[in-house]
């Protein structure tokens, strides 16, 4: 891990910091892109059959690299049948793309090609990271059976007899990620026997906000509550990464972020650092920065105003080894990443093209 790191074990223990804060029992963080930063294909879907070329724009970005999805359930009313959607609301008319043909017959050059060429030291490729729209059973169940189809592609790991005994994650081209709802961990972790391959992997619970406060005591008390308090919990077998919001690194948020300054690099820092010594990846979203013309459907709400500002935190946040970091601009942020098998860029999406 470093002698940076264990410097930081003895001052913590000096400190008579908890030992929460210590790494769970074989948490490898090395396994995704050797710990270094990757690009987060935020919101990589078409609203209402608009902007149907984020995939393609996300595997021309070059690899490894995320992949969001937002999922919901549709249930067809002339049959009854239900079937997982890429929707960005919990209420999608029927238009939507299935999951099986948005992501995974998109991706399918891609993935036969890597394990063909079995290159196991550049995988996962691709994070496929789920944002549910809800937490329906159906939905949860339906997804779990699409991912039953593609296990062969999947990064999994075995379920063992104590959650906090972490089994070693089986490189596959494919790491599939969700974030922390304990309805999801029913279903993909709690249902399963021992011995059974987890599909995919939760998010670390974060601790919210106290009740009754006023927006403005919430953004307040997200820039200033303490990491410990923030990420109060280490790895389990099934949740192995942590899920950041930038108003818990600048009061308000993108929309209301002034001038970048030490603070909140130091503030940045911290809460990458305890989620690292914890065990867990690290996602921040979204950073986008432009101007309102510049819009291709990414919306103000994560926007920092202008390409300087984003690119400020960009910056930022590779230095502070954030693992996911999510943004609508995707190959404005790739440009400043160090993505480990650019190579098979060309010949690996050229056949999507055709």
């Amino acid at each position: 891990m470093g002698m940076r790191f264990f410097l930081q074990l003895g001052l913590m223990a000096a400190l008579g910091v908890p030992s929460l804060t210590l790494p769970a029992q074989n948490a490898d963080l090395n396994f995704l892109n050797h710990n270094e930063p990757i690009l987060d294909a935020h919101n990589c879907y078409p609203y209402q059959g608009q902007w149907s070329d984020r995939i393609q724009r996300a595997l021309d970005s070059g690899f490894p690299v995320s992949i969001e999805q937002d999922l919901a359930w549709y249930v067809d009313p002339a049959t009854g049948k239900g079937r997982v959607v890429v929707s960005h609301t919990p209420h999608p008319t029927g238009d939507e793309p299935t999951l099986e043909d948005y992501f995974f017959k998109q991706v399918s050059p891609v993935i036969k090609r890597a394990i063909a060429e079995n290159k196991r030291s550049q995988w996962p490729l691709i994070v496929l990271h789920f944002d549910f729209k809800d937490n329906q059973t159906p939905l949860l169940e339906g997804l779990w059976e699409v991912l039953g189809r593609h296990e062969d592609w999947l990064s999994t790991a075995v379920k063992t007899n104590d959650p906090e005994k972490l089994s070693p994650i089986d490189r596959k081209p494919i790491l599939v990620i969700t974030e922390e709802a304990d309805e999801q961990q029913r279903v993909f972790y709690d249902k399963l026997p021992v011995g059974a391959k987890l599909r995919l992997f939760g998010s670390a619970h974060t601790h919210p906000a106290p009740k009754n406060l006023t927006q403005q005591q919430q953004w307040h008390w997200a820039v200033t509550v303490s990491p410990e308090e923030l990420i109060h919990e280490r790895p389990t077998n099934y949740r192995r990464w942590w899920n950041g919001t930038w108003y818990q690194v600048e009061e308000g948020g993108e929309p209301r972020a002034g001038d970048w300054t030490e603070a909140d690099n130091r503030r940045l820092h911290a809460l990458v650092d305890d989620a690292h010594q914890r065990g867990f990846w690290v996602r921040f979203y979204a950073l986008d920065g432009f101007a309102p013309s510049e819009d291709q459907g990414w919306g103000m709400s994560y926007n920092f105003g202008s390409r300087e500002a984003v690119v400020e935190r960009w910056k930022a946040a590779i230095a502070a080894g954030v693992n996911f970091i999510a943004t609508n601009q995707y190959e404005a942020l790739a440009k400043y990443l160090k993505q480990n098998s650019k190579e098979l860029r060309p010949s690996a999406t050229a056949s999507m093209k055709k």
